[in-house]
């Protein structure tokens, strides 16, 4: 079984049943958000919850005003990042389909996939700039390095990497989406990136089921590494210790409070739950993928 029969081997039910899905539940965030509406002084970028302080010393000695400063950097950094992954991940679904059939309904939701994640990565941006906090990136490092992943990876370890960063934003985004003292917009967004990217983990988690299906032990056990390697990469950089100075903390203070948080740590498990137990499943949580993943608390 080959890369080249995917469309196939996947079923074009279920590639037509994805394309059918885009085209009657599908959002216009230019005209979902209401852009000029007056941002409440009160509300937070995100969930309390889901700051990387909630739960430590130094956010109880933050005032509510800077709480609610912090947590709209927290997301904007959350926002860049995605932004930043979605361009790899593009980039990655191009070359998987490159010169494959177009009357496939495999290759068709693909760019659809794209689509999607360009109006997705125009909405965080705008979000950025109505909050008005700058961007957020990855060290210098992490991003040299993903210039050459982003144009070697290939097959389980392209579709997996995607994954990581779309399942762990998606249990996220679901309390954001809820959280009635988070901003309007935020949880807007919130909801049409959950319900869009929906699609694109189904077609994620499938094709990585197809390419697993012809992959020997060796690259397994490569391919599970590399897909670790990238979730500790992207949970790593979700948060810029930049972000801390909003509020006039000391960046390497406040990632050492981070890094002695068992609310963090409960909060990260608990939202890698589903996809741990799909790599499982997959064949792709080795001894040295879990060793990765408990170092940023995916487990």
């Amino acid at each position: 079984m080959t890369a080249v029969s995917a469309e196939q081997d996947l079923g074009p039910d279920f590639s037509r049943r994805l394309l059918e899905s885009s085209e009657t539940l599908s959002y216009d965030p230019m005209k979902e958000i209401d852009w000029d509406a007056p941002l409440p002084a009160d509300h937070y970028g995100l969930n309390p919850e889901w700051s990387t302080l909630y739960g430590t010393p130094l956010w109880d000695e933050l005032t509510e005003q800077q709480r609610i400063t912090l947590t709209r950097h927290e997301v904007c950094s959350i926002m860049s990042t995605g932004i930043w992954f979605e361009m790899i991940l593009q980039q990655m679904i191009l070359r998987d389909q490159y010169v494959k059939d177009p009357a496939q309904s495999e290759f068709q939701f693909a760019l659809t996939e794209i689509a999607d994640e360009c109006r997705h990565s125009i909405m965080f941006a705008r979000i950025c700039q109505r909050l008005e906090v700058p961007a957020y990136f990855p060290p210098r490092t992490v991003v040299e390095l993903a210039r050459a992943f982003k144009s070697t990876a290939t097959g389980e370890v392209a579709y997996g990497a995607g994954l990581v960063a779309e399942e762990v934003l998606d249990v996220m985004q679901r309390d954001w989406m809820r959280g009635e003292n988070v901003l309007d917009i935020v949880r807007t967004s919130s909801k049409i990136h959950v319900v869009e990217e929906s699609r694109h983990m189904k077609f994620a988690r499938e094709e990585v089921r197809e390419h697993m299906q012809s992959v020997g032990k060796i690259k397994r056990q490569t391919s599970a590494f590399l897909i670790a390697a990238v979730a500790y990469v992207i949970v790593s950089s979700l948060v810029s210790p930049k972000v801390y100075k909003s509020v006039g903390l000391d960046p390497k203070c406040a990632v050492a409070a981070v890094a002695a948080s068992e609310h963090r740590k409960s909060m990260m498990r608990n939202a890698s739950a589903g996809l741990m137990e799909f790599l499982s499943e997959a064949g792709l949580l080795t001894r040295p993928a879990i060793a990765l993943y408990r170092r940023v608390h995916m487990i």
